[in-house]
């Protein structure tokens, strides 16, 4: 199955319930199972979220999230773009094994969300390129 489709979402938390919606369907569509789904749904999300309140609205900036969806049968790419200012969130320190497995009340604040990107789907890249961040996301698909 080959696929490769873009959608725009506005960059607000009202986006996410749409964003999560498009990217499950295009999941099913390339035959990601439940489980891998929802790994991926996850990773999405927390990005687009981070996106949305650090990269626009702590900013006073309003603008889209671009999703491209890329299935050539091997794998399914969800890249996802925004005007936002440059982050790499491969740059920011992610807890420790020992730190996240601290009672809730010890662990420092941030950084779970991002482990939980790179640890969710099969391969995560970024880049800066032509003045947009550039999250991609990849899950291998079964044959």
């Amino acid at each position: 199955m080959k696929m490769k489709e873009t959608k725009s979402f506005q960059s607000k938390l009202d986006s996410l319930a749409l964003i999560r919606q498009y990217v499950t369907s295009a999941a099913r569509e390339s035959g990601l199972d439940d489980k891998l789904t929802y790994k991926l749904c996850l990773a999405v999300d927390e990005v687009a979220s981070n996106i949305i309140m650090y990269g626009y609205q702590e900013s006073g900036l309003t603008g889209l999230i671009d999703i491209h969806i890329d299935v050539d049968g091997k794998s399914l790419m969800i890249t996802m773009e925004d005007d936002a200012a440059a982050y790499d969130p491969r740059q920011h320190e992610l807890p420790s094994e020992e730190e996240i497995n601290r009672p809730l009340d010890e662990r420092p604040v941030g950084g779970l969300g991002l482990f939980l990107v790179f640890n969710s789907v099969d391969d995560y890249k970024y880049e800066y390129a032509g003045g947009r961040n550039r999250n991609i996301f990849i899950m291998n698909l079964q044959n």
